[in-house]
């Protein structure tokens, strides 16, 4: 006998998880829930993971200024070096540069003032960024071991000076993997002149699972967030629902190559993009598009600026991309050098230091302090860590109306999740030629890092060719002094 009022519902398909879940119940659902994230966990690199050790930040935007930004005519203050411009830097003649013979010490282009309740020295160079001195911790005694561009990138960003290693973003992901499923974990915006010295190595994974390397976002107003993410005109017909039924079969396939493969990075690392790719072509130009932002954040990073907006879109897009998940995001203030027409493409002011440094100084002012504004705005600033760093510094002596690369000293800058706001750790010599109290390399800064991210530096590693490999290697310490 059929039933006077037949249900017109459709039965809702049942997934096993939903069924399990109803099974199950109470506690027994909560442990299936836990067990079920596991398993995705091991098929999945980039899932979220729980740090190891209580976290302070959840994510990190670093900020490289590559080409040596002069500490002497920015973060570090030396009255000495002012009182003796003019006067012989090498006095027994025993000193060499890396491209000169040295000149006569040269005070700061640029006057020094105190700044913030905590009354640090900052030159006028940026005075935007001085305003926030107070969020600010400066490491005063940063040394490189190589005075050449690429290798010092390299160690800057890997910790080593030779290339193939992985890069603290990748180490990062591969700790502690990506909060965002449809987005990179770790994201690379290059100036939009082009790629830094030493290009791709410095986002490269090295030896650790290939789907750990930066991916790298076009800021060029205008441009496709990622080449060749969408298919050309000429394949219209794979749009639509032709597209999603392709993509499927693509996966079928791929998965299947794949599982008589096992243990090729590489490989999964391919598949893993293409399968990224995808749901990029709806995440990626969400979160470059910018018509959303409000006028107010639009004119705070002066996108409009000829010189000092393409900077400003890639620190507001850091902030965009960080708001949705994703774990890294480096940003290039500077690009490879190239012949200068009018300014140095990045700041490696050997010719001219108040036209290059004017020029690049007024630039990562405007952007860097734009976005430490916003991110407390959004209340994002006290679990997103901002590092701002050069791969070394700059000569105290003159090169003409420049100076020399100065591997020996130069000046890092942390800001946000778990930074003592105000302090500094380490010094230069009188003259700021080379660290003198607390000299500190890349993996005190790299273990500081993690540190905050709820990291131990020494306990992260991977084994490869006999070796448990560290992004720290054999060295690095927490630099408690500038911790909260």
């Amino acid at each position: 006998m059929k039933p006077a009022f037949p249900c017109r519902r459709r039965k809702k398909a049942v997934s096993r998880r939903d069924f399990l879940w109803e099974l199950g119940g109470g506690l027994g659902g909560v442990a299936l829930s836990a067990m079920l994230s596991e398993a995705q966990a091991t098929t999945n690199p980039l899932s979220a993971k729980r740090p190891p050790l209580p976290a302070k930040a959840r994510a990190v935007i670093q900020i490289f200024c590559p080409g040596g930004l002069s500490h002497v005519d920015s973060w570090d203050y030396k009255p000495e070096l002012a009182k003796r411009s003019g006067k012989p830097f090498d006095l027994d003649g025993k000193v060499q540069f890396f491209a000169s013979k040295p000149g006569n010490c040269q005070g700061s282009y640029w006057p020094f003032r105190q700044h913030g309740q905590c009354g640090r020295w900052i030159s006028d160079l940026f005075p935007k960024l001085a305003t926030y001195v107070d969020d600010m911790a400066f490491i005063h005694s940063m040394q490189s071991k190589s005075a050449l561009h690429g290798p010092a990138m390299f160690m800057a960003n890997t910790g080593f000076i030779l290339p193939g290693f992985p890069s603290m973003g990748a180490w990062v992901t591969y700790g502690l993997g990506s909060e965002s499923e449809n987005l990179p974990a770790f994201v690379v915006l290059p100036d939009p002149r082009g790629l830094p010295p030493g290009g791709g190595i410095n986002w490269g994974a090295g030896f650790l699972p290939a789907v750990h390397q930066g991916t790298i976002l076009q800021t060029d107003a205008g441009k496709p967030p990622i080449a060749d993410l969408f298919p050309p005109k000429s394949f219209a017909q794979l749009r639509g629902d032709s597209e999603e039924a392709s993509r499927d079969f693509l996966q079928t396939l791929n998965h299947a190559h794949a599982a008589g493969r096992a243990g090729n990075t590489e490989l999964e690392a391919r598949i893993s993009a293409y399968e990224l790719a995808a749901r990029l072509q709806l995440s990626a130009p969400e979160v470059t598009d910018l018509h959303g932002e409000s006028s107010l954040t639009k004119q705070l990073y002066q996108l409009d600026h000829e010189d000092i907006g393409p900077f400003g879109r890639q620190c507001l897009l850091a902030r965009r991309l960080v708001e949705r998940g994703v774990r890294f995001v480096q940003i290039y203030c500077g690009a490879e050098n190239t012949m200068a027409k009018k300014i140095r493409p990045n700041w490696d002011s050997h010719e001219d230091l108040v036209r290059d440094h004017g020029y690049w100084g007024q630039v990562l002012d405007s952007g860097a302090a734009a976005l430490l504004r916003d991110l407390k705005s959004h209340g994002m600033l006290d679990s997103t860590l901002v590092i701002c760093t050069s791969e070394f510094g700059r000569q105290p002596a003159a090169q003409g109306k420049g100076r020399d690369h100065n591997p020996g000293a130069f000046t890092a800058w942390m800001a946000g999740g778990g930074i003592q706001g105000g302090a500094a750790y380490g010094s230069t010599d009188d003259l700021g030629s080379k660290a003198a109290e607390n000299p500190a390399y890349c993996y005190d800064l790299h273990a500081t890092a993690l540190h905050l991210l709820g990291i131990d530096h020494e306990k992260l590693s991977f084994y490869n060719n006999g070796i448990k490999r560290r992004l720290t290697d054999v060295h690095g310490h927490v630099i408690k002094d500038i911790l909260a």
